[in-house]
């Protein structure tokens, strides 16, 4: 299992090549480990690293990763050595260009802003005030299910799937289906259902 610095690495590398080195702090590295590790979960059924993620009061947090980078606050994290990172799995690669890709462009602020509003962090927080501490862990099962919801909106988002749904419904109402319902099948099934 990769650990969570060598993620955060990951991201500050993408950063780095994007042109939004001066970007990635902190915390925007810390909301972006937390969806990494949600659609991880929802992906696969299990953790992308092992680090527990905490419900601080700006959001998400990993503890191991945020006190790393802490001397740095809001600046700009330093760039990695490309050695420095570990040989990630297709499917670990793959999702992690995916969180980029999808999440990598929104300020820290936004991404805070985003976790504020979804269930795992509110979960966690309980009742506490928002400027109280808190070291409360986010449920994986939690995170899991925010991940399969980022999933669904990530694919509703993506820009060939209204052309695709558009097809299949355009494709299913034209074409003959071997496999419809006939005129009193469903009547027929339920009554057999009742014998």
């Amino acid at each position: 299992m990769i650990d969570c610095l060598s993620i955060a690495r990951y991201f500050i590398m993408k950063a780095c090549e994007d042109g939004m080195e001066a970007e990635i702090t902190n915390m925007k590295v810390q909301k972006l480990l937390y969806y990494a590790q949600s659609l991880h979960l929802a992906l696969y059924d299990e953790p992308l690293f092992e680090e527990e993620i905490q419900a601080w009061r700006y959001g998400p947090v990993c503890p191991p990763a945020y006190h790393f980078y802490s001397k740095f606050e809001a600046e700009q994290l330093p760039i990695p050595l490309p050695e420095s990172l570990p040989i990630f799995s297709p499917a670990q690669k793959a999702l992690l260009e995916e969180v980029w890709a999808y999440f990598g462009g929104y300020h820290a602020y936004r991404l805070s802003d985003m976790t504020h509003l979804e269930f795992p962090w509110k979960k966690a927080r309980k009742d506490l005030p928002p400027d109280a501490s808190s070291a409360e862990p986010i449920l994986l099962s939690d995170m899991k299910a925010l991940g399969h919801q980022k999933l669904d909106v990530i694919e509703r988002e993506h820009p060939s799937y209204a052309l695709t749904m558009s097809k299949l419904l355009k494709d299913s109402l034209t074409e003959e289906s071997v496999d419809r319902v006939g005129k009193g099948e469903v009547r027929d099934w339920l009554n057999s259902l009742l014998d």
